[in-house]
């Protein structure tokens, strides 16, 4: 279904809502039985009817968000308001909570719905959630109810969603998946018998998908079963932690000229590598893994100040969940925690990637590097001794490694 279709079938819904009928978009077995609605909740009391009736979710994010007092959060495909309004109770009144929908219809009966609640700390906006109308690292956590499912572009979705969060923010979203690779012939059957499961994704593909917007930590809880191999979930994430006035993002092409010369610059001090020169961005690219690749970047400038990529340690399939990496960090923004925050950043991304030991080589020297690591996990697994030649003088590495508690368990 296009996304001017399903507009206007959430805009036709909303005009029921709004003249006090109950909706649904799913056949109504369907949506009692799988779970959707209202029947999710426990915490409704209080909330005006006009939000119950319209209540079109898959599940409950505002109780797995653990929203705190004071923060700001967003719903995206917020519809009559139900999360929005849940949301704003939990954040409190120096909190704020925004919905965003692309029905104006439903908008206006979101609006609606808060004025009966009474509620202050609420704003509703009309726009996709493809295209949100909000500056970057500008909320807290994202939610969404088994919308995003509906998006005929996910990946703007999530990229969107990792766009808004601040550094540390949460996404806490119900959606509906599939438990593998999508088979055209089950999804049409689940489509046709709950119209909720038009555009899922599996799992797999949904994690990828995360991940490439920059996201980790990723949890996919299935919440419950409805044939076909379409379940509801929770879906969990969270955008890399770094200071004020920084980001951790993907590593892009476009960030070739800095990536390059901040690793020149790490490697003009005779304490990171063997190495004397830079490869070429096609070296650069060519020997390290396309994923497991992050920089941080300031965010008013755009200025890349670090980063951090991975080596595969051999083409072995047995080694496949073992890689070398190196992190380096701008020489004029050291010992601001950079390198601290890009190298947490990048063992939460290898823990999503089933990544179980993660290998570096570092001088006797680099006494920072070898601090960093040792208190981030890394454990010194020997010395190898004098093992090669460094503008012209024998050197030993320090070999360091740190072991997935839990992949490749």
């Amino acid at each position: 279904m296009a996304d001017e279709e399903i507009i206007q079938r959430y805009s036709g819904l909303a005009r029921q809502a709004l003249e006090g009928e109950r909706v649904t978009d799913c056949g109504p077995q369907a949506f009692a039985d799988g779970g959707f609605g209202t029947a999710g909740y426990d915490d409704l009391a209080g909330l005006p009817d006009g939000a119950l009736l319209a209540s079109l979710g898959c599940g409950n994010p505002v109780a797995v968000a653990e929203l705190r007092a004071g923060e700001t959060v967003l719903d995206l495909g917020s519809g009559g308001g139900i999360d929005v309004l849940l949301s704003a109770r939990r954040v409190g009144p120096y909190g704020k909570a925004y919905g965003l929908d692309a029905s104006a219809e439903m908008v206006e009966l979101a609006r609606r719905n808060t004025a009966q609640a009474g509620v202050m700390n609420v704003e509703f906006l009309h726009g996709t959630i493809e295209q949100v109308p909000l500056p970057g690292q500008s909320v807290d956590v994202v939610i969404s109810n088994c919308v995003i499912n509906l998006s005929d572009d996910k990946a703007a979705v999530l990229a969107e969603a990792f766009r808004v969060l601040r550094p540390g923010g949460r996404l806490g979203i119900s959606d509906v998946v599939t438990d593998g690779q999508a088979d055209p012939v089950r999804q049409a059957a689940a489509e046709q018998r709950i119209g909720c499961a038009a555009g899922a994704l599996s799992m797999d593909a949904y994690r990828a998908l995360l991940a490439a917007a920059g996201f980790m930590q990723v949890a996919i809880t299935l919440t419950a079963g409805h044939g076909d191999g379409v379940h509801s979930a929770i879906v969990q994430a969270a955008k890399p932690a770094i200071g004020p006035g920084l980001e951790i993002r993907p590593m892009r092409a476009a960030d070739a000229a800095q990536v390059l010369a901040i690793y020149q610059a790490g490697l003009d001090t005779g304490q990171a590598s063997f190495e004397t020169v830079a490869p070429s961005w096609e070296g650069f690219d060519a020997g390290k893994l396309p994923h497991l690749r992050y920089v941080a970047v300031d965010t008013e400038t755009g200025e890349v100040v670090g980063w951090v990529a991975a080596s595969p340690v051999s083409s072995r399939p047995v080694y496949a969940g073992v890689v070398e990496h190196s992190v380096y960090v701008h020489p004029g923004c050291q010992a601001h925690g950079i390198g601290r925050s890009l190298l947490t950043a990048f063992i939460a991304a290898a823990e999503d990637a089933g990544v179980w030991t993660i290998q570096s080589g570092i001088f006797p020297g680099n006494a920072a590097s070898l601090s960093l690591h040792q208190a981030l996990g890394f454990r010194v697994v020997g010395i190898r001794e004098r093992i090669g030649r460094h503008h012209g003088i024998w050197r030993d590495v320090i070999l360091v490694e740190r072991r997935s508690d839990s992949a490749g368990r």
